[in-house]
C-alpha cells in the first residue's frame, strides 16, 4: 500500500480536552464528524467519555467540538467507568454507535462489555436502549468483551471485536496483564449476536494482544485493519507497544493475516514515532482514509491518512 499522511489533525489540549482516543468517523454531506474518547481524573484514575470534532471534508478546519456526548454510566452498570472506544453506525437513516464500557475491579484493574446508543439529532447525541449490554462475558470468552465494529454486509450485521484469553502477571511485584483476540459475532437485529467463538486473526508475536478492528468492503475484497502489541513492558517499552496490522478476505469466513503489506512509516521524532494505534477506516468519495492514534495512547490527538494505491 501506499500511504499519503496528513499528520496529526486533532490535538485535544487545544480545546481543554485530555487525551483523543479511537477516532471513528462518519461521512455527512458537506462535512465529517469524528468521535472519540477523552479523560478525565477521578480518584487517580482516568474515566473515559465520549466527544466529536467536526471536520472539513478536506480536514483543513475544525468546524465544532462538542463534549460528552452520551451520559456516564449508571452506578454498578458496565460502564460506570468509562465509554472507550464508541463506534457509530449509519443504518437505515439513523445512527447508532456500539459503546465499549469499562467497570473496575479488585483482583484485576477491569472487565468490559459492548453497548448499544442510538442518537434521535443526526449524531449531535446519544441515549442508551438500556444500561446492560449486548455482548458481555461467556462461557468461552470470560472476560474483557470490548472493541465493537459493527457494519451491514452480505443481508446481515457482523461485528468485530476482541475478548479476553487470561490475565497474566510476568512478575510477582507487577499488576495482572490482560491478553486478547480479535472474535466476530454475526445478528439479524444488531442486538441479538451468535459468535463464531473462536481468534480469527492469526498471532505473529509471543502473548499478541489485538486491539480496535475496522472493516471495510473496497475494490471485490474486505480489508481488516487493527492494532496489535506485546502483552508485557509495553506501556514504556517502545519495541513491544502498539503497531498497526493488517489483514484481507474474500468471504469473511477465512482473514489472510498480511501486515507487511500496509507499509504505512513509522516517523523517526514525530507524534506517532513510538506508538501507532486505534485505527478506523473509512471511504469518502471514493477513496480510503485511516484515522488513527499515535504516541501514549491518544494523549496527543489522532492523525489521518489516506491510501493512495492499495
Amino acid at each position: 500500500m501506499i500511504w499519503r499522511k496528513y499528520g496529526r489533525i486533532f490535538i485535544p489540549e487545544k480545546y481543554g480536552i485530555e487525551y483523543a482516543k479511537s477516532p471513528q468517523a462518519v461521512v455527512f454531506h458537506d462535512f465529517v464528524r469524528i468521535y472519540f474518547s477523552a479523560c478525565r481524573h477521578d480518584k487517580n484514575k482516568l474515566i473515559s467519555y465520549v466527544c466529536l470534532a467536526d471536520f472539513t471534508k478536506d480536514f483543513s478546519d475544525v468546524l465544532n467540538v462538542q463534549k460528552q456526548i452520551i451520559p456516564d454510566g449508571a452506578l454498578g452498570c458496565f460502564d460506570e467507568h468509562g465509554i472507550f472506544p464508541f463506534s457509530p453506525l449509519q443504518f437505515d437513516n439513523k445512527i447508532c454507535a456500539y459503546t465499549s464500557g469499562w467497570s473496575r475491579r479488585v483482583s484485576v484493574s477491569v472487565d468490559t462489555g459492548i453497548g448499544i446508543a442510538v442518537s434521535e439529532d443526526g449524531g449531535k447525541s446519544f441515549h442508551r436502549l438500556g444500561d446492560g449490554p449486548v455482548m458481555s462475558s461467556s462461557l468461552d470468552e470470560p472476560f474483557l468483551v470490548i472493541d465493537a465494529f459493527v457494519r451491514w454486509f452480505e443481508d446481515r450485521f457482523h461485528m468485530w471485536y476482541i475478548y479476553g484469553k487470561e490475565w497474566k502477571q510476568y512478575k510477582p511485584e507487577d499488576e495482572p496483564e490482560r491478553i486478547y483476540k480479535i472474535g466476530h459475532a454475526v445478528s439479524h437485529d444488531g442486538i441479538d449476536w451468535r459468535r463464531d467463538g473462536m481468534q480469527i486473526i492469526p498471532d505473529r508475536i509471543k502473548d499478541e494482544s489485538q486491539a480496535l478492528p475496522c472493516v471495510i468492503f473496497f475494490n471485490n475484497q474486505y480489508h481488516m485493519f487493527f492494532c496489535y502489541r506485546y502483552s508485557y513492558d509495553f506501556r514504556n517499552n517502545e519495541n513491544n507497544t502498539y503497531r498497526l496490522g493488517y489483514a484481507c478476505s474474500d468471504s469473511l469466513n477465512h482473514w489472510n493475516r498480511c501486515d507487511e503489506k500496509l507499509n504505512f512509516p513509522i516517523a523517526e521524532d514525530e507524534w506517532d514515532s513510538q506508538m501507532q494505534c486505534y485505527p478506523n477506516i473509512f471511504e469518502m468519495d471514493g477513496k480510503l482514509y485511516l484515522l488513527y492514534n499515535g504516541n501514549e495512547f491518544g494523549k496527543n490527538g489522532f492523525g489521518l491518512a489516506e491510501l493512495e494505491k492499495l
